[in-house]
């Protein structure tokens, strides 16, 4: 496959793709982030499988933003692809397989981006999360959606209750966080 400068030419074309103006290798930032996985997170929610590949679909296109502030002035970089990677030698607190929904994200080489540029090469901004909506809040232990009698958190006849969120409908944008609600 053909490269332009460490950047693979069928990235170059996504990204175009989203891009108004031709943007060439030397004038993005590409970089890969881990948006969102299966796995019980500190709310007691979790996304199933099926919803992971659903929002990888979602997401492509979508901006990225810091800590959910909902701001034009705030957009930093842009998703232009996703894959739903699977780690089938972990295992979740539910017992299934552990999966996480990767994103490529790309930023402009402008001065303005420079510090935002280090702080991701030296580790500094790295953790996400992400901002969407669910058609299905599933309870694990009874298998209501919505309400019913089970507390998130709780354990019944040591089984962990959470909600699953199935059936993504919308993803709106993935942002830096200091705190992500997956670990």
């Amino acid at each position: 496959m053909e490269e332009q400068r460490g950047m693979a030419a069928e990235d170059l074309a996504l990204i175009n793709a989203l891009a108004k103006a031709e943007l060439t290798a030397e004038q993005v930032y590409v970089f890969t982030l881990r948006l969102c996985d299966n796995e019980v997170d500190r709310d007691f929610e979790r996304f199933d499988g099926e919803a992971l590949e659903r929002l990888g679909e979602l997401f492509v296109g979508k901006s990225g933003i810091f800590d959910h502030q909902w701001s034009a002035g705030g957009q930093t970089a842009r998703l232009y692809k996703t894959q739903v990677v699977r780690e089938s030698a972990q295992k979740t607190q539910a017992g299934d397989e552990y999966r996480w929904l990767k994103g490529w994200a790309y930023l402009l080489r402008t001065e303005k981006n420079a510090d935002l540029i280090a702080e991701i090469e030296g580790g500094i901004k790295k953790e996400v999360s992400v901002g969407c909506s669910v058609k299905h809040s599933v309870c694990s232990i009874c298998g209501a959606e919505g309400g019913c009698r089970h507390v998130r958190g709780q354990a019944y006849d040591g089984k962990l209750c959470f909600t699953e969120l199935r059936n993504p409908t919308d993803a709106y944008e993935w942002s830096f966080v200091a705190v992500p609600a997956q670990r």
